[in-house]
């Protein structure tokens, strides 16, 4: 674990529970592969999107034959960027240079929105104290320029203190907070989540996430996603390795309870530094399960149609008319109805509701208000009621954060068809799979769910397929 101590700051076993979600029972919404610049020997960590690619760091060496070590002998750790072609393995990751790169650890790393401010981990102590052996050097943030594969400028972040550490920082989108780990006094556990507001051009002073978030484990490596999700790690108990990537969501001023990522991003060994795109379609991590450190990409396996139907709602009601009464309504005639369901009305036109879809007889009965004649079945119809064609979803239509829903698809009317599969996408990048699941949502918002239902295949290989989808409304929780 030597390797790591820059990174996770320590490692407290956590007795803080969080409910591990039953996801045996669900399809991997995920696909994962080895990145082809790892190196074999050493360890690659803390991955960044940018424009050009991905900024990372590693421990590699600084030449074929030659180490680079800090004072105490372990290996340095320096940012480098794999531009969009090094994916493919043609070319070598270019190293990122700064004053600090030959005798101190530089990253993890985040870059503002304006491409060009970075804010990275680096020891604090860069004096002749810090050449000791013996010495225990503490990490801090700093803030930089990058221009090309050079980071200049570099200046201190204000709340850096000598005697606890600052590091992985990650800047919101509209660079108004700023999220880090620290082990500073007064935390939860081992180490905890913080971020500083940035206000009238200053930052303020660092807030710990509170319970919410923080476990009596560690947690690290924030990612503040443009969605307003935070992704970050943590060692807590209940997970499905030592580290695992949860993420969580501001709602009303409250941070929700942390969930974690299914595998295979997460899995028994560790899995940390969990960066995504914009559309959370793809993405980068950081797992030590081939042997070293190494840098992972998902690409998210979730089906959404382009164009799916409209949920049509059976309706089994009906309004009767006779066009004559209409017509003359002066005219001395009661009409009474039969529904051909045991149920009757009197008027010239009615509204009846039946209980269900099925084959009723109408029927007209006219009675002569003067004479008292009745002329029974003066009309008469067969009236056939069908659930429209489709599969169909059974379910709220609001709901609040945090409800669980049963959502059911046992009223899908599709004759003939022998269906194998039903297929769930909650419109939040969740799915499931079944007839009848449970889902409830992080966040307010109107969420377009779809049921994708499809069939074995049929002779020549045929797999009929049909799709509807319906609106869910998620309010705040009171």
């Amino acid at each position: 674990m030597v390797k790591k101590v820059l990174y996770i700051i320590s490692v407290v076993l956590s007795i803080l529970l969080i409910p591990l979600q039953n996801f045996a029972q669900q399809p991997s919404v995920y696909e994962v592969k080895r990145m082809s610049f790892n190196s074999n020997y050493f360890s690659e960590i803390s991955p960044v999107i940018v424009k050009d690619g991905i900024i990372f760091c590693s421990d590699r060496r600084f030449s074929g034959l030659k180490d680079r070590t800090a004072f105490d002998g372990h290996r340095l750790y320096n940012l480098y960027l794999a531009d969009k072609k090094d994916t493919s393995g043609r070319v070598s990751p270019k190293e990122i240079k700064s004053e600090r790169s030959y005798l101190f650890n530089n990253g993890p790393l985040c870059v503002a929105s304006d491409g060009k401010t970075v804010y990275f981990t680096s020891e604090i102590e860069t004096g002749n104290a810090a050449k000791k052996k013996n010495f225990r050097n503490h990490n801090g943030i700093f803030i930089g320029d990058l221009s090309g594969t050079d980071i200049t400028s570099i200046r201190p972040f204000k709340y850096n203190n000598p005697l606890y550490n600052l590091a992985q920082p990650s800047l919101s989108k509209d660079g108004k907070r700023l999220f880090f780990t620290s082990d500073m006094p007064g935390g939860q556990g081992g180490s905890d989540l913080y971020y500083c507001e940035f206000i009238d051009g200053e930052w303020s002073f660092p807030v710990n996430m509170g319970p919410e978030v923080n476990s009596s484990g560690s947690e690290n490596y924030p990612y503040m996603h443009p969605s307003g999700r935070l992704y970050f790690t943590s060692n807590r108990s209940g997970g499905f390795g030592r580290l695992d990537v949860y993420f969580t969501v501001l709602n009303n001023g409250k941070w929700e309870d942390p969930f974690i990522l299914p595998e295979p991003i997460n899995s028994k060994y560790d899995d940390f530094a969990f960066v995504a795109e914009e559309d959370l379609q793809t993405g980068y991590f950081s797992s030590n399960r081939h042997r070293n450190d190494d840098i992972y990409r998902f690409s998210s396996t979730i089906i959404r149609k382009t164009y799916c139907d409209t949920l049509v709602e059976n309706s089994y009601c009906y309004r009767f008319l006779e066009e004559n009464a209409v017509k003359f309504d002066t005219m001395p005639f009661r009409y009474e109805w039969k529904f051909g369901d045991g149920e009757k009305a009197s008027g010239a036109m009615v509204e009846h509701c039946y209980s269900g879809p099925g084959k009723y007889l109408v029927q007209l009965d006219v009675v002569n208000l003067i004479t008292k004649e009745v002329l029974y079945n003066e009309r008469s119809d067969t009236l056939l009621i069908a659930d429209a064609e489709q599969p169909y979803i059974t379910g709220p239509d609001r709901i609040e954060v945090g409800q669980g829903a049963e959502m059911n698809a046992d009223k899908t009317n599709l004759p003939g068809w022998k269906i194998s599969s039903y297929y769930w996408n909650f419109g939040d990048e969740t799915i499931a799979v079944g007839m009848k699941v449970d889902k409830s949502y992080l966040k307010p918002g109107t969420y377009n769910v779809q049921l994708i239902v499809s069939t074995e295949a049929e002779p020549g290989g045929v797999v009929r397929e049909a799709c509807v989808c319906k609106n869910i409304v998620v309010l705040p929780k009171h």
